[in-house]
């Protein structure tokens, strides 16, 4: 039987690369975006390649995109929900529309592609879901702290949706943690802060400073999106079985390890975790 993968977030970075791994690889995909001609014509070369708009943030848009799907296929292997944004302002500076614009793509987001794609996934031999969030979604950071608790908030469902999907739907669930990509996310992030302002004249300009500086230093090699496609054909077709979570570099790794660290409880304790370690 063909596999199936649906991709959310997929004009560009890990979805884009992952869209052009999986049909390489002879999968049908479905790569979600909002501008379909222009991503068609660019990258979609490949018969099984199929570009299709995905808005996450409205409910009609998912149901309309699986419906194609369910028509075309009546089954999905693997729904990779990608689509998501970094966002760099303290609480105190953001507006309430700003918080809720981070929360309607990063969180209710993946609520809706979940609940839209779920019926698909039920109906193949053995679905698996999957979601990036980050290493941001277990370890909070400072003038991050809205994106973290968007990411915190995807582990915690997922987490919680794999404590039954396996066992009734015979649909494995995993949380995909990259660090550092090398994609235009921190580009975007970047330029919305200049675009709002730029860093403000106000009692966090030395925290922030130091933490770009910080960050700059920690990330100057950053990963790949392609290396991060690499691991999702790992977790897909090759880890039996599928880990809850997943980081994506050593990088990321070392990162986590600090709250690991600090943490008596220890991260490694939630369900299922598996390491795997990619040159960056």
């Amino acid at each position: 039987m063909n596999k199936i993968i649906a991709i959310t977030g997929a004009s560009s970075g890990i979805g884009l690369a992952t869209a052009l791994k999986f049909s390489e690889m002879g999968w049908t995909v479905y790569a979600g975006t909002r501008n379909v001609e222009r991503d068609q014509e660019q990258y979609g070369h490949q018969a099984n390649l199929h570009f299709i708009e995905m808005e996450v943030t409205s409910p009609e848009s998912m149901e309309q995109a699986f419906a194609v799907i369910e028509k075309n296929h009546g089954h999905l292997d693997v729904l990779f929900c990608n689509a998501g944004f970094g966002f760099l302002r303290a609480l105190g500076q953001a507006t309430m529309e700003e918080i809720h614009s981070v929360f309607d793509t990063n969180v209710y987001g993946v609520m809706h592609t979940i609940r839209a794609g779920l019926p698909l996934l039920r109906k193949s031999d053995a679905g698996h879901l999957i979601a990036t969030t980050s290493v941001g979604g277990l370890v909070g950071q400072p003038f991050n702290e809205i994106y973290c608790a968007a990411k915190f908030a995807v582990e915690g469902l997922l987490e919680s949706l794999a404590t039954y999907y396996k066992p009734t739907f015979n649909i494995d669930v995993t949380l995909l943690e990259p660090g550092a990509i090398a994609t235009n996310f921190n580009s975007t992030v970047l330029a919305h802060v200049q675009k709002t302002g730029g860093i403000l004249e106000d009692e966090y300009k030395p925290i922030i400073t130091q933490y770009l500086d910080n960050f700059s230093k920690r990330n100057s090699v950053p990963q790949t999106s392609e290396s991060v496609a690499e691991v999702m054909v790992q977790l897909v077709t090759e880890l039996d079985p599928k880990p809850l979570r997943i980081r994506t570099s050593e990088a990321a790794e070392a990162f986590v390890q600090y709250k690991v660290s600090h943490d008596p409880t220890g991260l490694d304790g939630m369900l299922n975790t598996r390491k795997l370690h990619l040159n960056m």
